[in-house]
C-alpha cells in the first residue's frame, strides 16, 4: 500500500526543477512511517527521479547490502547502474573467497564499478592468470585494491599470457612482472612480437655502447621498473636520439648513463628540440661543448625542456638575486618550476639564509630532500651559541 503512494507521488511530478524536492517528501515519508526498509534502498539514494527511474534496482539493491557508496559511484561512472545485467553479488563473492573483507569489497567496486559488469567466468580467468605471477591470494587482492583498473578492465587473455611467458623467459621476477601487471596493464595487451622487437632493439643498443650481456637483464629490469611504457613506443626515434648524442662527442660509456637516466624520455625527445635547448645553454652560460657535455651528465633531464621553459626558470632565479654561475654549478635547480623556486626561497629566508652566492643544493631536489635541508636550517638557528651544560669559567 505505502509502495503504491509512493509510485503515485512520483507519477504525479515529472517536472525536473522539482524532482528533488519530491525525493525529499518520499524520504520523510517514509521516514515518518519508520518503513524505511520495505522500501527499495536506491530511492533514497536517487538525486533525480528520471535517473532513478533508468537504474536497474537489483544491481543498486545488491550494492547496497554490500555497503557499497553508490553516491561515488554515480558521480564516477553512474551508467554502470543502468546496465541490465550485472553481477554484484557473484564477483563480491569472488573477492571473498580470496579473502577480501567487506570495506574491501566496497572499495574495489566504488573505485571501479566496472568490477561487476564482467561475467564471474571471465574473472576466475583473469585470477588464474594472474595467480602465475602472485600465487598468494592475500597478495593479490592488495594489488587489485589498489590497481582494480588494471585487473578489471584490461582483458586481452591471450596476449596476457603469452608477454608473462616471455617475461619469465627473460628470467625477470615474478614481482616484477606482477607490478608491471598492475601498473602497466597495456604493455601486456601489446602483440608478444611487438614487445619482443623493442627488447631486442634495446639489448643491441646496450651492446653497441659497451654494456656486458651477463648484465643487460638485471639493466633490462630496473629500465622496465622505472618506465615500463618503453615497450609502447617506436624505437626509431631512440636510434636516432643516440647517434645524436654520439655525434655530440659523448662516449659510448656516457651514451648508456644517459640512456638509464633518460628511461623512455630518449623516445619522446625531439632532436630539433635538443640542439635548440643545448644552443641556448651554451649562450646562456657562455660555456664550450665539454662544458655542455658535463651540464647534460649532470642534468640529463635539461634536454627534455623546451627553450622558453628553461627561460622563464632562469629568469625566475635571476629576479630572486641568483646568479648564471650558481646555477650553472647546480644545473638541476632548473627542474625545478618558478612557482616551487620562489616558494623555497621565501621560506628560508624567514630563517634569515640568503641564497645569494650561496650553494643551490638547499633549495634543489625533491619535495623531502627540501624539507631535510630546511630542518637543517631550522635546528642550526634555534641552537645556542654555547653549551649550556657546560659551566661557565668566570673569575670570583
Amino acid at each position: 500500500m505505502l509502495k503504491q503512494i509512493v509510485l503515485n507521488l512520483v507519477r504525479l511530478q515529472t517536472s525536473r526543477s522539482n524532482s528533488l524536492a519530491l525525493h525529499n517528501q518520499v524520504f520523510l515519508y517514509g521516514k515518518i512511517l519508520n518503513t524505511k526498509t520495505r522500501l527499495c534502498p536506491s530511492l533514497y539514494l536517487a538525486t533525480d527521479i528520471k535517473d532513478f527511474e533508468k537504474e536497474n534496482t537489483r544491481t543498486v539493491d545488491s550494492l547496497y547490502r554490500l555497503c557499497v557508496n553508490i553516491k561515488k559511484i554515480r558521480q564516477l561512472k553512474g551508467w554502470v547502474l543502468s546496465k541490465d545485467v550485472a553481477f554484484v553479488e557473484e564477483i563480491g563473492q569472488i573477492l571473498k573467497d580470496m579473502g577480501a573483507n567487506e570495506a574491501t569489497i566496497a572499495n574495489i567496486f566504488e573505485s571501479c564499478p566496472e568490477a561487476f559488469l564482467h561475467p564471474p567466468a571471465e574473472i576466475n580467468s583473469q585470477r588464474t592468470l594472474w595467480h602465475s605471477v602472485c600465487p598468494n591470494d592475500e597478495q593479490l587482492v592488495k594489488i587489485i585494491e589498489k590497481f582494480p583498473d588494471s585487473f578489471f578492465c584490461y582483458k586481452s587473455t591471450t596476449h596476457q599470457k603469452a608477454n608473462i611467458e616471455y617475461f619469465q623467459e627473460l628470467r625477470l621476477s615474478n614481482k616484477i612482472i606482477s607490478r608491471l601487471l598492475a601498473s602497466s596493464p597495456q604493455i601486456f595487451c601489446n602483440s608478444v612480437t611487438s614487445n619482443k622487437k623493442i627488447i631486442n632493439e634495446l639489448e643491441q643498443n646496450y651492446l653497441c655502447l659497451g654494456g656486458k650481456q651477463t648484465n643487460f637483464k638485471t639493466w633490462l629490469m630496473k629500465l622496465l621498473s622505472q618506465d615500463p611504457f618503453i615497450l609502447s613506443k617506436p624505437s626509431l626515434s631512440m636510434k636516432g636520439n643516440l647517434k645524436f648524442f654520439q655525434s655530440l662527442g659523448f662516449s659510448n660509456e656516457e651514451v648508456l648513463k644517459l640512456l638509464s637516466k633518460l628511461k623512455g624520455v630518449i623516445f619522446d625527445i625531439n632532436r630539433e628540440h635538443m640542439e635548440a635547448g643545448i644552443m641556448f645553454l651554451k649562450t646562456v652560460f657562455k660555456c664550450r661543448e665539454e662544458e655542455v657535455k658535463h651540464l647534460i651528465m649532470k642534468c640529463p633531464g635539461l634536454l627534455c625542456y623546451s627553450v622558453p621553459t628553461l627561460n622563464n626558470r632562469i629568469k625566475c632565479m635571476l629576479d630572486e638575486g641568483i646568479s648564471v654561475r650558481q646555477i650553472k654549478d647546480c644545473p638541476n635547480v632548473l627542474e625545478l618550476t618558478p612557482q616551487i623556486i620562489q616558494f623555497r626561497i621565501q621560506k628560508i629566508k624567514v630563517l634569515g639564509h640568503n641564497v645569494k652566492n650561496a650553494n643551490l643544493d638547499i633549495i634543489n631536489g625533491t619535495k623531502k630532500d627540501f624539507e631535510a635541508n630546511y630542518g637543517k636550517l631550522h635546528v642550526k638557528k634555534e641552537r645556542p651559541m654555547f653549551n649550556p651544560v657546560s659551566p661557565l669559567h668566570i673569575e670570583e
